[in-house]
């Protein structure tokens, strides 16, 4: 949890930044996540230095090389005027005691070209440091940065990992092809239901940010805290557990960067069309998906990869997603994707396939329909959470469904926190009032129960479908309010005579009283 220093300190970052003029919220978080990259590279270092020292031998991993390299002293391209300086000089613990201009210099210069030579021997998100250029416009703005990071005290890393979560959240835009990001409470409760294990591989072909990835590496760490002392579950958590798919690059660094600042040592986050190529090598490659995919964006049926069009041929961007999952997930896999409202009801023969494939095919678990504000300030679209897992041999007795009323936080686009901080999330400890306020609770304990939703009417915000209901639609309608039941409260009326008489004597002591009033005015 961020204290409100960091916050303020951070704050005060962005302002920085604002009125240095690089006002774009994505450049901004790009530049904090290659300086934030240039920091660790200097701690990892310092680490293997005194480990190095405190047993007496060399250094098993040098970041920085010994020896020199060739420091130009001016910006004129006329000038031979080079001297040798050592790599020391590119480390963030000596260059932030530099002179302003100085600093610029070796940083946009030395630092950024000496980041870019790591993607070849270093980890998958030094491979995303190849091309990152220095956005900084002026030495003042970067020196002041500078400090400013440097005076962040991340040590920790939960408080690493918060500090670059808060960061992500300014960033309050959606994408042009429909991506934008997912509340963070959303994420953990698709973590909760999903409950990951040591032994899982997990993927979110639309990564983003990678939320989804990191939230169920903190659930690991929590859950399963023994898993990071056995040397193979260790190994597997640092370099096979994870892996993320995006085709934006600027969104590849910033989510490697959130999972290397989270603890997460080598993350497979790569890019990738997901839509656009054969699903090779992964096909049947992961036991859980997290995801959730942008839903709208040009679509190149040419490019498409022709594997999911054999599954569900249409144009459609959130109906091939699902396609892919299905051809990403090995059979016993599992997977909580968001979905907007249009493939649980559309009446197209695509979407009455790859519903029919859930339902038939595979096991479906569960809808649960998301208030429609949930993603404000990004979009206002429907949506619901699916869970599934694929078998191959069906597998569906009852779809669970779930009604989403509430998340903690108001509906409208400046989504503010209706309950204390406390009370939010979805471990939060709840009074039967605070309910109708934050539904995510209750939703994780129902789920963990399912055996007595078993009973529950129709009428309640969460019931059980069996499977006969769904298939005898003819179209494999999932939509809740198709199997939700209103309870209507009988009205007793009047008979219309007594109406009438009731009529009648009001106006009769109308009349009355205008005649009692002409009299007297007489």
């Amino acid at each position: 949890m961020l204290t409100g220093a960091i916050r303020t300190q951070i704050d005060q970052i962005w302002n920085a930044f604002w009125s240095g003029g690089v006002s774009n919220p994505l450049s901004v978080i790009e530049q904090l996540t290659f300086l934030l990259f240039i920091k660790r590279l200097d701690e990892l270092h310092t680490r293997e230095e005194s480990k190095a020292e405190t047993l007496g031998v060399e250094m098993e991993r040098r970041i920085f090389p010994e020896g020199t390299f060739k420091y130009k002293l001016t910006d004129d391209p006329d000038l031979d005027d080079y001297e040798d300086r050592p790599y020391d000089h590119l480390r963030w613990s000596r260059f932030k005691n530099f002179e302003s201009r100085e600093m610029f210099r070796i940083v946009d210069k030395h630092v950024f070209p000496f980041m870019g030579s790591l993607g070849q021997k270093g980890s998958s998100f030094a491979a995303h440091m190849e091309g990152a250029r220095l956005g900084i416009p002026s030495p003042n703005l970067l020196d002041k940065v500078v400090r400013m990071l440097d005076e962040i005290d991340m040590d920790d890393r939960d408080t690493k990992g918060d500090v670059y979560e808060y960061m992500l959240s300014q960033i309050a835009s959606a994408g042009q092809n429909g991506q934008f990001r997912t509340p963070r409470h959303i994420i953990q409760l698709m973590v909760h239901l999903m409950a990951p294990k040591p032994e899982d591989v997990i993927c979110d072909p639309a990564a983003g940010t990678c939320g989804f990835l990191v939230s169920a590496g903190e659930y690991l760490r929590d859950t399963h805290p023994q898993m990071l002392r056995n040397k193979e579950q260790r190994e597997h958590f640092h370099n096979g557990m994870f892996h993320g798919f995006d085709f934006d690059t600027t969104m590849l660094r910033i989510g490697a960067m959130n999972m290397t600042l989270h603890g997460v040592d080598n993350p497979d986050v790569s890019y990738r069309d997901s839509l656009a190529e054969e699903q090779g090598s992964d096909k049947e490659a992961y036991s859980l998906i997290l995801a959730n995919p942008p839903f709208a964006g040009s679509l190149d049926y040419d490019t498409t990869a022709k594997d999911l069009l054999k599954v569900v041929k249409t144009k459609k961007t959130e109906l091939l997603f699902v396609a892919l999952f299905l051809r990403l997930l090995r059979t016993g896999g599992r997977a909580a994707v968001v979905v907007p409202d249009g493939v649980l009801f559309g009446s197209s023969k695509a979407h009455k396939d790859i519903r029919k494939m859930l339902v038939e095919d595979h096991k479906l678990e569960a809808i649960i329909k998301l208030p429609s504000g949930v993603f404000r300030p990004y979009a206002g679209v429907s949506c619901a959470i699916v869970i599934f897992t694929k078998t191959t041999i069906g597998g569906t007795e009852n779809v669970w469904f779930y009604d989403m009323t509430a998340d903690g936080f108001s509906l409208d686009d400046k989504r503010t926190s209706l309950l204390e901080d406390d009370k939010l999330g979805v471990q939060a400890q709840l009074i039967e009032d605070e309910h109708a306020k934050n539904n995510l609770p209750d939703i994780l304990a129902r789920w963990e129960n399912l055996d007595g939703e078993a009973e529950r009417p129709r009428t309640a915000q969460s019931f059980m479908v069996p499977k006969e209901d769904i298939v005898a639609t003819g179209t494999w309608d999932l939509s809740l309010n198709r199997y939700k039941e209103i309870e209507h409260e009988e009205v007793v009326h009047d008979a219309p005579k007594d109406i009438i008489d009731e009529l009648r004597a009001i106006e009769k002591e109308i009349a009355d009283g205008l005649t009692k009033l002409e009299g007297m005015l007489r």
